[in-house]
């Protein structure tokens, strides 16, 4: 008998809102699922508090723990017109990361054991997976689970043909007097200067009137130093009329933006989700709506005692659109800025977030299509096309793939 049924390995977005989700299944469940979440202990390995940014329809699961949320967004062109409007359908949303450890470890139940380890391999077997760790003092411990999910953060992807680098810097800041409308999040500002290929562009998502995370943001093939990013910001604070603030604390990522292929199903009981399994969107690096809809499945299936495989949160027209705009900003095709401000201005917020969010439908996406520059689109489209035709001449089956592949169930 297996020590678990499911092992999470990583406490990030993906492993916390999949343990909660066991959780609930537990609540309804006449033999609960016993679980383990594994991660690192304290240390270099511990990722820094992160805000998590998302949009859905209406009220949901972490709606108690929301640190804002806005109707209205407004998009900031180059050239500095501005497109505000409701969101609606959605709200956007943002979480911050410590608020949700704290309230998925304060309400897990007694079939969560929550362990501190290394994971240094995992193998797959047909009656139960092991995973292989150290613990804190460097002695070997063995797990089995029927089921494990990976959700550390994925190595570099072979098989793809375009990869940029989002990459930011954000302070949030405190000014003495109001300067900042809580009713509106500026979702993207093209003003500042744009590099030859890609995009840049800041945002701003007010807490109150005197509190906002300010962020500088590019896709590009490199990342910045922390002074480039600093003398980025104190642009962009001039740009917004920041002048009298201070700065409480800050935050700096990187999230690869990738054509590659992300498999959700690596074995007979291994699995991969977040942004290990696809979860993040390639054109907007944006991972926490579809990692929280994998978990949702994932922990659906398991109550229902089916294979959980993960399912890919987007459509495959999604991701070779993707694929498309990538190239077409990789190679300069068109120009970030340019290209962003014609979507937004030209399309219903709304529809543009369903269309982000894998939810629209084909008619509506050729009509945005039509907004953007459609010359670069189509060429961008063409050599897509061919290069996938290129590629697949003498590819042997496909195997393993996200949809769970040729393993037996």
């Amino acid at each position: 008998m297996a020590d678990y049924d499911v092992v999470i390995i990583g406490g990030g977005a993906a492993g916390l809102t999949l343990a909660h989700h066991i959780g609930e299944v537990n609540e309804r469940r006449g033999r609960p699922l016993r679980t383990a979440l594994l991660e690192p202990p304290p240390g270099p390995h511990t990722p820094p508090p992160r805000t998590w940014c998302f949009w859905e329809e209406g009220d949901g699961l972490w709606e108690p723990l929301l640190a804002a949320r806005w109707r209205d967004l407004t998009v900031v062109g180059a050239d500095g017109a501005r497109h505000r409007s409701a969101a609606d359908p959605y709200r956007y949303k943002m979480l911050r990361s410590d608020d949700v450890v704290a309230f998925v470890r304060g309400r897990a139940d007694e079939y969560l054991d929550q362990r501190e380890l290394f994971v240094t391999a995992l193998s797959d077997g047909p009656e139960h997976a092991t995973v292989h760790a150290t613990d804190p003092r460097g002695a070997d411990v063995r797990l089995t689970a029927r089921w494990v999910f990976d959700s550390r953060p994925p190595a570099a992807r072979s098989g793809g043909r375009t990869t940029l680098l989002q990459h930011f810097r954000g302070w949030f800041v405190r000014t003495p007097k109001e300067a900042f409308d809580p009713e509106s999040a500026v979702l993207m500002d093209l003003r500042p200067p744009q590099p030859s290929t890609g995009v840049a562009f800041g945002y701003v998502l007010p807490l109150s009137s005197r509190e906002a995370l300010v962020e500088y943001t590019e896709f590009g093939r490199s990342v910045l130093s922390t002074a480039e990013y600093e003398a980025a910001l104190d642009a962009y604070g001039a740009t917004i009329g920041l002048e009298d603030f201070e700065v409480v604390s800050s935050e700096q990522g990187v999230i690869p933006m990738t054509d590659a292929p992300f498999p959700t199903r690596v074995g007979r009981r291994l699995f991969r989700i977040g942004a290990a399994g696809g979860a993040t969107r390639p054109s907007t690096g944006y991972t926490f709506g579809g990692a929280s809809r994998q978990a949702a499945a994932v922990a659906e299936a398991l109550a229902e005692g089916r294979t959980p495989i993960p399912p890919v949160p987007y459509r495959a027209r999604h991701l070779a659109m993707d694929a498309v705009m990538l190239r077409a900003l990789d190679t300069g095709r068109v120009r970030g800025s340019d290209f962003f401000a014609r979507l937004f201005a030209g399309n219903r917020l709304g529809d543009v977030l369903a269309f982000l969010d894998g939810a629209s439908s084909v008619r509506r996406e050729l009509a945005m299509g039509l907004t953007t520059p459609v010359a670069a689109m189509s060429h961008s489209t063409l050599d897509h096309l061919w290069y996938v035709l290129r590629s697949r001449v003498g590819r042997p089956g496909r195997g393993l793939n996200g949809a769970g592949g040729s393993w037996p169930r």
